[in-house]
């Protein structure tokens, strides 16, 4: 995810529009609320098409992308949640986790934007919920585009291994097979 910088990448174009997936943990109502405008004012700015799922957690938030990764035809995701410091080590759980398991589906190239903020209090969550921040979900939101973008312009060509339609031919006659 974008982070604390002045060197801002400019908003990548694209031919065909993107289709991204946000995955949200709606914990909490208003911080969820500010992500999700975050988020979707940057899709909507780069021309992206997106739809928006909820998660009871944000340990869930990976395994619904992992989901559609496999099942439906996404060009990236947008993985947002609120996770804050409580008096349990179950905080630790889940930001690691989560984090983990986002970063694992990315390595298997899923292009996932993360926006899932951790924090340690509700001020501290408002604040990184602000819109106006470089690290907000509309920063989750843009590295997910530029990811987009990466992958489209380094698709690799047809390898040419395995038959082709039409590319041997056997001849009847019995002088043996021909590549054409």
């Amino acid at each position: 995810m974008a982070g604390h910088s002045d060197n801002v990448l400019d908003l990548p174009s694209f031919d065909e529009a993107p289709r991204v997936l946000i995955v949200i943990a709606p914990y909490y109502g208003a911080i969820s609320a500010a992500q999700l405008a975050s988020a979707r004012a940057w899709l909507e700015k780069a021309g992206a098409i997106h739809e928006t799922v909820e998660v009871p957690g944000s340990l869930e938030v990976p395994t619904a992308i992992g989901i559609a990764h496999r099942q439906a035809e996404y060009d990236g995701y947008i993985a947002l949640g609120c996770v804050i410091r409580g008096r349990t080590s179950h905080y630790d759980i889940v930001v690691n986790e989560s984090a983990r398991a986002i970063s694992t589906l990315g390595l298997a190239g899923a292009c996932i934007g993360n926006g899932i903020i951790t924090v340690e209090n509700m001020e501290q969550a408002e604040e990184r919920a602000d819109a106006d921040r470089l690290d907000t979900a509309g920063a989750a939101a843009q590295a997910a585009l530029h990811l987009i973008a990466l992958q489209r312009r380094m698709k690799k060509a047809p390898s040419g291994v395995g038959f082709k339609p039409g590319s041997f031919q056997h001849d009847a006659a019995g002088k043996g097979p021909t590549v054409a």
